[in-house]
């Protein structure tokens, strides 16, 4: 049985000086499977440096989008792109060096396990899992919102706001692509929400998260109010079905 086809999607957005030593390590790491970096019409001339590694590497491609749309909509462009040529796996990384590419191929082997889950996630709050060099309030932003997470949609996962995945395409056909509008962690929430939903298997496999060494955090007040405002609107639809079909229960006639 040949290996499954595999594309990992990396959004970037001013990753000149980090692309290139998370493609090194891809290549070093897994060398079987395709990379498709989507930039966002970097400033700093990412797309030019990611235009030169797919010139000098067929594996490599590059999706160029006009103008900076958001990590989400960068992530379903690539989904997209992957799904048309066929890909079977279709991985989230991202460019800054936070994601070991030496962790790529566990979350890959668990993704071809018998039980075929899926949605694979790269989780730091699972066993086994950490963080390297983050401040207390950043662990404590992601824990607490990973909390709050599981408490209003009712969710087990407990790295929900994780952005290093894996999806088997078969996941992404069934997923309403063209109605994600999601960004930031809040499109992490929102792809891991709409698995669950629709009954999907959500397998969490241990990650060392690294905070990056170069470039500048895409993080702001911004990202982090759409997935508490979000996530808030979704649990209560998903609390206010529950009650609606509690009700509905109790008033239905008992059987003779």
């Amino acid at each position: 049985m040949s290996a499954p086809r595999t594309l990992v999607v990396v959004p970037t957005y001013d990753e000149r000086e980090s692309l290139p030593a998370t493609l090194a390590a891809l290549r070093e790491h897994v060398p079987g499977v395709d990379v498709l970096v989507v930039d966002d019409a970097s400033p700093d001339g990412t797309g030019e440096v990611a235009d030169a590694f797919a010139a000098a590497d067929p594996a490599v491609h590059v999706l160029h989008r006009q103008g900076k749309g958001g990590l989400g909509a960068a992530y379903v462009a690539g989904f997209g792109w992957g799904l048309e040529r066929g890909y079977d796996v279709l991985v989230e990384m991202d460019a800054d060096g936070s994601h070991r590419a030496v962790d790529l191929p566990r979350l890959l082997a668990r993704a071809a396990q018998p039980d075929r889950p899926d949605l694979v996630v790269g989780s730091r709050w699972v066993r086994g899992g950490s963080v390297v060099n983050w401040p207390w309030y950043r662990e404590l932003l992601s824990r607490g919102g990973n909390t709050y997470v599981r408490l209003a949609l009712g969710m087990r996962v407990k790295d929900a706001t994780a952005g290093f995945r894996a999806y088997p395409a078969d996941t992404l056909r069934r997923i309403d692509l063209a109605s994600v509008e999601s960004h930031g962690y809040c499109f992490q929430v929102d792809m891991t929400w709409r698995v669950v939903r629709t009954g999907g298997h959500v397998v969490e496999v241990p990650i060392t998260f690294v905070e990056r060494v170069a470039g500048v955090s895409k993080m702001s007040r911004a990202i982090v109010a759409e997935a508490l405002t979000k996530t808030t609107a979704w649990g209560l639809a998903h609390r206010g079905r529950q009650l609606r079909a509690l009700v509905g229960g109790a008033r239905r006639p008992a059987r003779r």
